[in-house]
């Protein structure tokens, strides 16, 4: 069957240069959040994620999805990397201004396969630091816990864009890849400086 639109391919590995936390609460907590946030996701893909959540031995204690392949992150962690970066880079001028670009985003920009593997099989540390959030009572300090990924560890992926007339095309893409060096995925990104990355063309 012929393609219906015509779509360029950027086969990626990402190579993390500063540890990346995990993002997946315990089993509980991650249900109400796909329940609650995850509205475009069928129940069954839903229920899927479910199974990849790791048990945890207490509150607070943050990890990586894994099924019968080894650790991994869904795409939609980079598919919402790549708009943020978007985002910081038209407000530095790098990029033009792109309107309705988180929109245009969802529809021609895709992030190949669902499920992106790391290239390690265990993480290999834990990291804690303290919160400060606000309660009923008062602003109060809580304890978060994650397991990282401190050394030699990448992803695969391949980034779909579809022919457009908005100004979202491959240099685009590698220009927000580029921010990864700046702020990376995952947990304490930015401020923490974790989850840094830089990226090269897949060949």
């Amino acid at each position: 069957m012929a393609n219906f639109v015509t779509r360029e391919t950027l086969p990626v590995i990402i190579q993390f240069e500063t540890p990346l936390l995990g993002t997946v609460p315990d089993p509980e907590v991650y249900s109400k959040y796909i329940q609650d946030k995850a509205r475009e996701l069928s129940q069954s893909d839903k229920d899927a994620e479910l199974e990849t959540v790791q048990d945890v031995e207490e509150k607070g204690w943050t990890r990586f999805h894994r099924d019968e392949k080894g650790l991994f992150i869904y795409s939609y962690m980079v598919k919402g990397f790549l708009k943020s970066a978007l985002e910081s880079l038209m407000a530095t001028g790098t990029i033009a201004k792109i309107p309705a670009y988180k929109k245009w985003m969802d529809k021609l920009v895709f992030v190949e396969s669902r499920k992106l593997y790391f290239n390690v099989k265990e993480s290999d540390g834990v990291i804690e630091r303290p919160l400060r959030v606000t309660t009923p009572q008062g602003p109060r300090v809580t304890l978060a816990r994650s397991d990282s990924m401190n050394r030699g560890f990448e992803l695969k992926f391949t980034i779909v864009i579809l022919k457009n007339s908005k100004k979202i095309d491959m240099e685009t893409m590698k220009q927000c890849l580029g921010y990864g060096q700046y702020v990376g995925i995952g947990q304490w990104r930015g401020s923490g400086g974790y989850g840094q990355f830089t990226w090269k063309e897949d060949k």
